[in-house]
């Protein structure tokens, strides 16, 4: 059984070739910079929302957003949140054991799950770029997989720093908005059948148009 990560699924969206070097050679794109501030974030509103978790109640930013939902309990939930663990499924016909970790899952009273991802942006409005959308669907169909009922609509909690406030009192300050995206997830199976041929290939696969890292790659070598 070989793990394939959300996010090393991701990669393959990006670039085939990247995908190629990762997945069929161990070889990983240069690692940017740690993400503390977002970081910080998650873990304050995990611990926010896991006090609501304990107590079976609804966080006032779910009852502001008119979500009829509380955090959801369950014995595996700090398991699903740890990055090398996740949420897991076996997808049998790859021998692929499909991974990732979710930042936050909230229940209605029908028992049905919701997917909830939190981002942290410097940005006036909060953007839901296509690779956040795929996030929030892999979680949704690992969740399905494992047999729990689990709504289309997810919600992001969108921290964005209020750049208007400057830096008050010494205190950064942070807009929060939930903000909700109905999630498909039809191409998960076909995206996880294409990650099991692609490291077999014997030569890599062409780069993507607007990979920034096979471009450097190709551009330095011509100097050498």
């Amino acid at each position: 059984m070989i793990k394939l990560s959300r996010s090393k699924l991701e990669l393959l969206f990006e670039c085939p070739r990247c995908f190629w070097f990762y997945a069929g050679k161990g070889i990983a794109r240069p690692f940017g910079p740690p993400f503390t501030i977002n970081n910080a974030v998650d873990f304050l509103l995990k611990q926010e929302f896991d006090e609501h978790r304990k107590n079976g109640t609804a966080h006032h930013l779910i009852t502001e957003a008119g979500i009829d939902a509380v955090p959801f309990m369950h014995a595996d939930i700090d398991k699903w949140r740890q990055n090398f663990t996740g949420i897991q499924y076996h997808h049998k016909k790859t021998d692929f054991l499909v991974f990732g970790a979710v930042d936050d899952i909230w229940v209605d009273k029908k028992g049905n799950l919701i997917v909830v991802d939190y981002k942290a942006s410097g940005a006036k409005e909060g953007e839901l770029y296509d690779n956040y959308k795929r996030q929030m669907e892999i979680y949704q169909w690992i969740l399905r997989q494992n047999k729990f009922k689990v709504l289309d609509r997810g919600y992001f909690v969108y921290c964005r720093v209020n750049k208007n406030n400057g830096f008050a009192h010494g205190n950064l300050s942070f807009d929060i908005k939930v903000q909700p995206y109905d999630g498909d997830d039809f191409w998960v199976e076909d995206k996880i059948l294409e990650a099991k041929k692609i490291p077999s290939k014997r030569s890599a696969p062409k780069c993507s148009n607007g990979c920034i890292y096979c471009k450097y790659t190709q551009e330095t070598t011509e100097f050498l």
